[in-house]
């Protein structure tokens, strides 16, 4: 015979519930048919588990009920891998008698008269073990496996459901996949309507959000604003898993503000996310509800490159003005944002002086911090401009700040082949004494300089033959 008495279950399942004492009930058995046995009771960390009776005598073929006790309460369940077990173990009592001490000397001395008749592994279940195992960093392998799926066995859909939640909001893909499985309803949404997908977004864990995703989840296009979140967590890669989830998501879809994904993306400065939002249809002009667009966004807060990215990406937002009627340039000027002054307004205003030679206004936007070789859409400095429009006085004022004789322009011509171009040899023959080459390998036609055999210096024009 291997074993005197017999255990009613083969694993103890122990409610955790975090703060409260927690105990569970199991019955053991006692085999033989005329004789009492004496059982022991011993747990893997005695400090962790008690029982309300560590030694017992059960009668021949009678049953006894023990009570396994956490010890002390715990805010947390007491979790290790491999589980603790209880050791039971027995021997046979003739008498049918005994004290606890004397039971107690008996199961310490070891012998062929104790057997080791079962160990119970113990298991803690329910919802607050599962909420434990999402905020913790328990490394997820085969027996944690089996920890969770234990404790999701003692919960019901609806708090499966609510679990759902906190895995999703702690990224935890793994225990959401399981929850999944086990039933939890993915569009069960929460007092705030926040969906279990928003909350997996922000927190910022891709595999989570795949999960959720491919688990069927119904969007709602009134609530959800799936880009919108995923623009503030600057995260591309999510959005475009959204995109494959879900084929009909509006890219210029408006939040309570009025504010597209891309409103968003600009107030954070997220250029990668402007960036692929734009590739899809993004609509750049788009205002909110205080008529602000993307571009003001970006400007008030100073975003350098999203500025850059937008003012290349729409036609007219330069110039659109808020309720309050402000361009995303008076936003940058108020709150001091110098770098952004020439690409939203004063590069605009040095190249209108330059093309018209007005001296005054250049020195204005210069010393307002223009840019003096900032381009135009045709890749024209204000050198370029004052160059070929032929005023001296402009290109004298835009050499001495700085400009560049020897930038090229969308054609490849620099400012000294423009102002041949247009006959003007004085300002060809000023910019050739800065350093402008007359030979560039880089031009997209040669210089031709035939004409100005026939130059009168004193008058500073080229003479008719």
């Amino acid at each position: 015979m291997d074993r005197l008495v017999n255990s009613d279950v083969n694993e103890l399942s122990l409610l955790f519930t975090g703060g409260k004492k927690c105990s569970t009930v199991f019955r053991l058995t006692n085999l033989m048919h005329t004789m009492s046995v004496a059982v022991s009771l011993t747990t893997t960390y005695p400090s962790i588990f008690s029982f309300t009776q560590s030694f017992s005598i059960i009668p021949p073929l009678g049953t006894g009920s023990f009570t396994l006790i956490l010890a002390k309460t715990m805010d947390h369940p007491p979790i290790s891998t491999p589980p603790d077990t209880v050791l039971v173990r027995s021997t046979m009592l003739p008498t049918g008698k005994a004290t606890p001490e004397e039971l107690r000397r008996l199961f310490s001395k070891p012998g062929p008269h104790i057997f080791k008749d079962v160990t119970i592994p113990i298991a803690f279940v329910g919802p607050n073990v599962i909420d434990f195992l999402i905020s913790s960093t328990v490394s997820k392998t085969l027996e944690i496996a089996f920890v969770l799926s234990k404790a999701i066995a003692w919960c019901d859909e609806s708090q499966l459901s609510l679990l759902l939640r906190p895995a999703a909001m702690n990224g935890n893909g793994y225990v959401a996949s399981a929850l999944l499985d086990a039933g939890a309803d993915a569009n069960k949404r929460g007092p705030d309507h926040q969906s279990v997908i928003s909350l997996a977004i922000k927190s910022g864990d891709i595999d989570t959000v795949r999960v959720l995703v491919e688990s069927g989840y119904l969007i709602d296009h009134e609530h959800d604003r799936f880009l919108h979140d995923a623009c503030s967590v600057n995260r591309v890669d999510m959005m475009e898993v959204l995109c494959m989830g879900y084929l009909d998501l509006d890219v210029n879809s408006i939040d309570s503000e009025g504010r597209t994904p891309l409103h968003v993306g600009a107030i954070h400065g997220h250029v990668d996310v402007l960036q692929f939002l734009i590739a899809i249809g993004s609509d750049p002009d788009v205002c909110d509800h205080n008529g602000w667009t993307a571009l003001h966004c970006a400007a008030n807060n100073g975003h350098f490159e999203a500025v850059d990215l937008l003012l290349n990406s729409g036609n007219y937002v330069k110039y659109a003005v808020n309720k309050e009627g402000k361009t995303a340039f008076d936003l940058a000027v108020e709150n001091g944002h110098t770098g952004l002054y020439d690409m939203l307004c004063l590069g605009d205003a040095l190249h209108r002086a330059a093309r018209k030679g007005d001296v005054e206004e250049m020195t204005k936007c210069l010393a307002q911090g223009a840019k003096v070789n900032g381009r135009d859409q045709n890749g024209w400095t204000p050198l370029h401009k004052t160059a070929f429009k032929g005023h001296i006085e402009g290109v004298k004022l835009l050499l001495n700040h700085g400009g560049s004789v020897d930038l090229v322009d969308g054609s490849g011509y620099t400012a000294l082949h423009r102002a041949v171009e247009a006959g003007h040899a004085q300002i060809a023959m000023m910019l050739i004494a800065h350093g402008a080459k007359a030979s560039m390998k880089s031009l997209a036609a040669p210089l031709d300089f035939d004409s100005f055999r026939n130059y009168d210096p004193i008058r500073g024009e080229i003479g008719r033959a």
